[in-house]
């Protein structure tokens, strides 16, 4: 089943690793099949060398394995609760890139200090509150963060960084623009004081990055 999403969702997982995102098993990747609705997720504990679209896991917002040998992610749930709570995503990922994962133990969100933040989040990118892995609870951390900020990540307090977009690709690039923009703002910070963007420059940067920027 969905043999291109579960493709395409593997060879997303070889991004994690090649851009410093992950370690050994952690972190995960989803996709959700907009006509089926059903999910293609991360098994659980499998080393990334190890993925292959045979052994990606799918399953539908139900919680229940449709296809897959292996059990899914740990974090199936909560990829599921996002799911269900937001139609528009069709991707969400998980890491615990040190640079973001950094502001996540000081449970501080990522100021927006950088044209580079207004373009791909248009704002700063927020610390939630905690959330006991496992369940649901990352879940609803996540979606009641992305409705207060309209941000694409979100950052879990003393855990790590959740990502969405409107496919699994969008939210593999958000996971790699947020590691990118924590790592300048922390050594911004060993230089000096920050001062945040003025609302209007982020408000036409962010529309420029998605209505001008690129090929249309």
């Amino acid at each position: 089943m969905l043999e291109a999403l579960r493709r395409e969702v593997a060879e997303l997982h070889a991004e994690l690793p090649k851009n410093g995102l992950v370690a050994w098993t952690s972190g995960n990747i989803s996709g959700r099949d907009p006509d089926s609705g059903l999910v293609v997720i991360k098994p659980s504990g499998v080393k990334y060398r190890d993925l292959t679209p045979a052994n990606m896991v799918i399953v539908g917002l139900d919680g229940r394995v449709v296809e897959g040998p292996l059990k899914p992610s740990t974090d199936c749930e909560s990829h599921l609760f996002i799911y269900h709570e937001r139609p528009d995503i069709g991707g969400v990922v998980h890491t615990h890139s040190p640079y973001a994962t950094a502001f996540a133990a000081v449970g501080q969100d990522i100021p927006i200090v950088l044209t580079a933040m207004a373009d791909e989040f248009g704002g700063p990118v927020p610390c939630s509150e905690y959330a006991r892995i496992g369940g649901r609870a990352i879940g609803e951390e996540v979606v009641r963060m992305l409705g207060k900020h309209h941000c694409s990540a979100v950052l879990l307090k003393q855990h790590g960084v959740f990502t969405v977009g409107g496919s699994a690709e969008a939210a593999v690039k958000s996971a790699v623009m947020v590691e990118d923009v924590a790592r300048t703002v922390f050594y911004a910070r060993q230089l000096g004081d920050l001062e945040e963007l003025p609302a209007e420059e982020i408000e036409i940067a962010h529309h420029r990055y998605m209505y001008d920027y690129g090929q249309r």
